[in-house]
């Protein structure tokens, strides 16, 4: 918000008059527009974007990425040193308050830490089961002993997830009380939620770094519907709006009111998988729905030439992909062959549909025609996206057109949640392979660089190999926003830098 000078002699009540008319503007607050609403405000019960791009605002993580999304920088812990051994971990946390103006201490790192390696609701037990203590020597030093070296554990503590919360605030409230008003150190705290239409964020007072927010608050608006998103920004009626239809990208371009961003990103469509379902847990079968999609139509059709086939669970750009993984051809005969040899001709598979999703939609359309080709009929069930995580999670679902976008550095992370074995049933495909699992706790630990990189490349392949999913398309995050908006950017790991947007 500008700042006005008025003069002395102006009376108070034509004072408060243009001070009351600035605060009817809310020129200070930044509205956007997204597709998904949030789950949770509690950090280790969720892995969805929708959350964790939230979470970045409100909570604040011992280590962040910076925005470039290629290197770790201070957050709540301002330095750190690793013991030669690789075993003890030594933060000194900032000198800083939680949004509730409480102190926040090495107590609460520890609890933090720790609750998200132990508590039973915690979707990332797998990734933080290395450490074998967190505790506070004093209020302003963390030490962290690990049960063996890890090479992405600096990593795993930039994870929006494992952000540092407030002891006293969940064990005083409850987990579900904190899940709905949570207390963090982030630059702006949750004022209100109502589920399924808005979160409405307010500049955190007490947030380290306070001078850099401009920013009065956001306002993050559920709006499931991707050409009402841009009808709304068009309109001025929203600030900004997520996940631009590739479709609308060049004529928004020509818009002299809006910016589109179109950022580098680590975001993969793929298409999941369920293995416990009938002839989708025979590998033959999975390998036929790989050969009986046309990537390349798909790339061309859907995205507008803007995405690249994925040929990898790991994205191009990011640390350890393998260029030259397998990439199936399209062969609709090849597929309907080996469909009859494993005995699923005639396959009939339940295919969940995000609703309002332009991609998903027309994606749900071209592989209704491409599968048909091999014999094989898809239902497609269009659901809320509200509703459609559910659904995959309890396994109601056969096929489903999902995204993921990588929240560290390290390939660990990904890699742990879908090809790990971990508590979210590999990305919800109820995939299994003994020793790909191994083969991903052994990666986590090994030291050496080259040998840690072949171990990637490996279960790259085991993964294409296994189908464990089918890997769609790469492409940029595409957002837009009105002209008066500035610095409004994601890196490459989906943080949006809300302490430095300005809304002229």
């Amino acid at each position: 918000m500008k700042q006005k000078t008025y003069r002395t002699a102006v009376s108070g009540l034509l004072l408060a008059l243009c001070l009351a008319s600035e605060a009817a503007q809310a020129s200070g607050v930044l509205s956007i527009g997204r597709r998904d609403d949030s789950t949770t405000f509690d950090p280790i019960k969720s892995a969805q974007n929708a959350d964790n791009w939230v979470f970045s605002n409100v909570f604040d993580p011992l280590i962040r990425v910076d925005k470039t999304g290629t290197k770790l920088e201070p957050g709540l812990a301002e330095s750190w040193t690793i013991s030669n051994d690789g075993k003890t971990y030594t933060l000194k946390i900032r000198d800083t308050k939680f949004s509730d103006g409480t102190p926040v201490t090495a107590s609460d790192a520890a609890f933090s830490l720790l609750r998200i390696r132990d508590n039973a609701g915690s979707l990332w037990r797998d990734s933080y089961s290395i450490i074998a203590n967190a505790e506070a020597k004093d209020p302003h030093t963390l030490v962290i002993t690990l049960k063996s070296p890890s090479a992405p554990f600096l990593s795993q503590l930039a994870l929006p997830n494992a952000s540092v919360i407030s002891e006293k605030a969940v064990k005083t409230e409850g987990e579900d009380e904190f899940a709905e008003k949570p207390i963090g150190s982030g630059a702006f705290r949750v004022k209100e939620w109502v589920r399924g239409e808005k979160i409405t964020l307010v500049k955190n007072p007490y947030f380290w770094q306070a001078d850099r927010v401009k920013l009065d608050g956001v306002d993050w608006f559920t709006i499931p519907d991707d050409n009402t998103r841009m009808l709304k920004v068009q309109a001025g009626e929203l600030d900004a709006a997520l996940n631009v239809p590739f479709s609308r990208i060049s004529s928004l371009q020509k818009d002299t009111d809006l910016t589109v961003e179109l950022n580098p990103s680590t975001r993969e469509d793929h298409l999941l998988i369920n293995h416990s379902h009938g002839a989708l847990g025979k590998v033959e079968v999975r390998q036929a729905l790989d050969f009986a999609i046309d990537k390349d139509a798909i790339v061309k059709t859907v995205t507008f030439g803007y995405g690249q086939v994925a040929n990898s669970y790991i994205p191009t750009g990011a640390l350890f992909h393998y260029a030259d993984n397998l990439r199936r051809s399209y062969d609709p005969e090849k597929a309907r062959k080996m469909l009859a040899d494993a005995g699923a001709s005639d396959l009939t598979l339940k295919y969940i549909v995000n609703a309002g999703d332009e991609a998903d939609e027309q994606i749900a359309v071209l592989l209704q025609q491409q599968l048909s080709k091999a014999g094989v009929k898809l239902d497609l069930q269009k659901v809320d996206p509200s509703q459609s995580w559910d659904m995959l999670v309890s396994g109601d679902y056969d096929i489903s057109v999902m995204y993921w976008t990588n929240d560290i550095l390290d390939p660990d992370q990904k890699t742990t949640f879908t090809l790990g074995h971990d508590a979210n049933q590999n990305y919800m495909t109820r995939y299994h392979n003994d020793k790909v699992k191994a083969l991903v706790s052994a990666a986590r630990v090994e030291m050496d660089p080259k040998k840690r990189e072949q171990m990637y490349i490996d279960l790259q392949k085991m993964a294409k190999a296994d189908v464990n999913w089918i890997d769609l398309y790469y492409s940029p995050y595409r957002n837009v926003s009105r002209k008066n908006i500035k610095d409004f950017y994601q890196n490459p790991l989906g943080r949006f830098f809300l302490e430095d947007t300005v809304k002229e």
